[in-house]
């Protein structure tokens, strides 16, 4: 779960806990004063209801009772023995009001919920010797609850989400340009400054990673400014030993092995340069057949073994000499260390595209694969021979980085490596 979803649901978890409790706050404080106000009103009522029955004339009587049922919704039955009688719920808000009102007009004093199927607060008195029912309307007694409080019940909602909403997007989006750019000085780009406001921590964490970025280009820049500048300069006498070995007569095994390490020496040195270059080369579509086809037939012309297989028919946007690099680096590389015949291939992978070097060589153990990948490292003892710089797979994974893919070292099927380039599909 990201952090602006696990801060937004925490906030907005936090204000409906906090809404709810309030509500239920308000429930328990108001319900003592609400109980303690209906009984006065049911006291009143009933006494008031008495001393009208009793003061007035018999005749009028039952007007006065038809008064009070249209005027008040006040019913008043004589009890009978024929009745049927429902009792208050014993943990509901009326049981609480008929204690009240029971504390005051007597003991003798009768409740229910309904009087044969009609609903209501049934309230008993007496006249003498004669018992009555007075019903009050259930409405006075209990809260009404309608759309206008789920409306404003629903509207403080939505509006505190949305407050929860700013909050946590306030937060996070400042956090996911920060997390962008850290991924894309890991793929060894160069993110563009991040924008310095907010909050000061925020400020200060931008603040601090803008400058951080800053002093890795800087360093990167003169890093690849020295070693250009290196490689240039040492190749001004190697030609000069070259030409000399060439015109010293030499007896002719003598001649090869200096040739041999002139050769080595100024592949160390190419290395040096593709590794300066970067990746900042201008993109275009490139064929990868037409690439791998190139790559196999300059090996074969060298006389090496080197065999071209498998067709993707996809054209991909890139820097061409940077592919051709790297993938020259993996044959190179194959060729040296594995022996035997290599496999230049291009295909089609889950939706990709692969080029793919294959070797029948010892191979490389998984554990040291992300250790090989890093500049100026070297696995002698797994795959010996004389080498380069230990750049040659630093530059592959540096190229599959720029393009937005990856650099694979995996073991083939039947024995060998296979180094695969994988690129997105166009």
């Amino acid at each position: 779960m990201t952090l602006f979803w696990r801060s937004f649901l925490l906030i907005a978890a936090l204000l409906v806990v906090s809404v709810l409790a309030s509500f239920q706050i308000l429930r328990v404080y108001e319900r003592e004063p609400r109980a303690r106000e209906l009984a006065r009103q049911t006291v009143s009522v009933v006494n008031l209801t008495r001393a009208a029955l009793v003061s007035a004339d018999p005749v009028l009587r039952r007007e006065l009772l038809v008064e009070l049922n249209d005027r008040e919704g006040i019913r008043i039955y004589p009890v009978t023995n024929e009745e049927v009688l429902v009792p208050l719920r014993p943990d509901g808000p009326l049981e609480r009001v008929a204690a009240r009102v029971r504390a005051q007009l007597g003991k003798t004093t009768r409740f229910a919920a309904a009087r044969d199927g009609m609903r209501g607060f049934w309230v008993s008195f007496f006249i003498d010797e004669d018992e009555f029912w007075v019903m009050l309307p259930r409405e006075r007694f209990e809260p009404e609850l309608g759309l206008g409080w789920l409306g404003w019940g629903g509207a403080l909602l939505a509006l505190a989400l949305l407050g929860a909403w700013l909050i946590a997007s306030r937060i996070a989006r400042p956090l996911a340009g920060l997390a962008e750019a850290a991924r894309r000085i890991g793929r060894g780009e160069a993110p563009a400054p991040l924008p310095e406001g907010g909050e000061r921590e925020l400020r200060t964490v931008q603040t601090a990673f803008n400058r951080m970025a800053g002093d890795l280009a800087s360093m990167e820049r003169e890093r690849a400014m020295v070693l250009a500048g290196i490689s240039h300069d040492l190749r001004t006498p190697l030609s000069r030993l070259r030409l000399a070995l060439e015109m010293s007569g030499a007896e002719p095994a003598a001649a090869q092995g200096m040739n041999a390490d002139i050769e080595e020496m100024d592949q160390v040195i190419g290395q040096f340069l593709d590794f300066a270059r970067g990746d900042a080369e201008a993109r275009e579509p490139v064929a990868v057949d037409a690439l791998a086809d190139e790559v196999a037939a300059h090996f074969a012309k060298l006389g090496k073994p080197v065999r071209r297989t498998g067709t993707s028919g996809a054209t991909v946007s890139a820097a061409r000499m940077a592919l051709h690099r790297a993938l020259m680096n993996l044959v190179d590389n194959a060729l040296r260390h594995a022996g035997g015949e290599v496999e230049v291939a291009a295909a089609r992978l889950d939706g990709q595209v692969a080029l793919e070097v294959l070797d029948r060589g010892p191979g490389i153990a998984p554990s040291d694969v992300d250790r090989l990948k890093r500049p100026f490292t070297r696995l002698d003892p797994a795959r010996g021979g004389r080498g380069g710089a230990g750049l040659g797979l630093a530059i592959v994974e540096r190229v599959a980085h720029a393009h937005g893919g990856r650099f694979e070292l995996a073991p083939r099927h039947g024995g060998g490596l296979a180094a695969r380039l994988v690129l997105p599909a166009p």
